[in-house]
């Protein structure tokens, strides 16, 4: 059995925390992934900070390995004896063994169970999913990568129809392998949803930003706008204010069972920068003769009634 020193793969010091160690390991992995690095070493440097991530995140892994001592890199050991009566039940034959299948294949820690007749659950692994809005009231599939004990998986999943931001989907059984006829370990994929550039989601309810001039906010109109599916007509009613909220049914995303949520376009009421002279001759006119002043009213509502179209 050769000796590997995880400390030094992942570059932190032996009483380094879980956080530290998390953030090395992510930092290796961007740096050697085979998809990113074109190094004739990157896939197997990704495969050994993986390895030594793997036993140094397990808190019972972690105790184990640091049982072992310390040895050379590289170097040929045996695990002594009073490890192999404490984590091993009194095995003996470890030349065949690799370092991490032997810290993967733990048992209970008994001085009268033997390890290769225990089985131990596989572990879970959890990772974050980033889809779009439309991916998210359709529902998508996926293709992920996930490592298991220094071993690269492929996974297609499918993100059901309806989830929103933080929703955590649970893959029974697509996590670590199981040992010894152990269940495998489970899948957790924590959903994120990528920024639109329109639409910004407030649990299943939609908002954007609708421009308006003067003209159609006083007399009313028909708009054209997007939502996630198609365009449709939008009725302004005749007197809509700055910031008041138009609300299209139903064209939000998913809250369960077929119900979706709603689409509201806030009102921002936008001034033509240049004019031409005709055009600033109406504006004249409409001074003169216009009795509103804003300035005037005593009290704003705070909270402008919402219309449902």
């Amino acid at each position: 059995m050769k000796f590997k020193d995880y400390y030094a793969v992942l570059g932190v010091t032996h009483d380094a925390d879980l956080e530290q160690i998390k953030k090395a390991y992510r930092k290796l992995a961007r740096a050697h992934h085979p998809d990113v690095s074109k190094a004739a070493d990157a896939e197997s440097k990704f495969k050994e900070a993986a390895e030594a991530y793997a036993t140094l995140k397990d808190p019972e892994k972690r105790a184990a390995y640091d049982a072992l001592g310390q040895a050379p890199e590289g170097s040929d050991f045996s695990p002594p004896p009073h490890w192999r009566d404490q984590y091993k039940g009194g095995e003996t034959s470890f030349d065949q063994m690799d370092l991490a299948d032997l810290l993967a294949s733990l048992g209970r820690r008994s001085s009268h169970a033997n390890a290769s007749s225990h089985s131990i659950q596989g572990s879970d692994f959890q990772d974050t999913v980033h889809i779009t809005l439309t991916e998210a009231l359709h529902g998508t599939s996926l293709r992920l990568k996930l490592m298991d004990k220094g071993v690269e998986r492929e996974l297609e999943v499918r993100i059901p129809a309806g989830v929103n931001q933080g929703k955590k989907i649970r893959l029974r059984g697509m996590g670590g392998k199981g040992v010894n006829g152990g269940v495998n370990g489970d899948f957790y994929l924590h959903v994120d949803l990528k920024q639109h550039a329109l639409f910004k989601p407030v649990g299943n309810d939609l908002y954007f930003e609708l421009a308006l001039t003067p003209w159609e906010a006083v007399l009313g109109a028909e708009i054209e706008i997007l939502t996630l599916e198609d365009s449709v007509l939008l009725t302004i009613p005749v007197g809509t204010r700055h910031g008041q909220k138009l609300r299209l049914k139903g064209r939000g995303l998913l809250a369960g069972q077929g119900v979706r949520g709603d689409l509201f376009a806030v009102v921002h009421m936008e001034t033509p920068h240049a004019v031409s002279p005709d055009e600033f001759k109406l504006f004249q006119q409409l001074a003169m003769i216009s009795k509103f002043n804003p300035r005037q009213v005593k009290s704003r509502e705070k909270h402008h009634d919402t219309s449902d179209h």
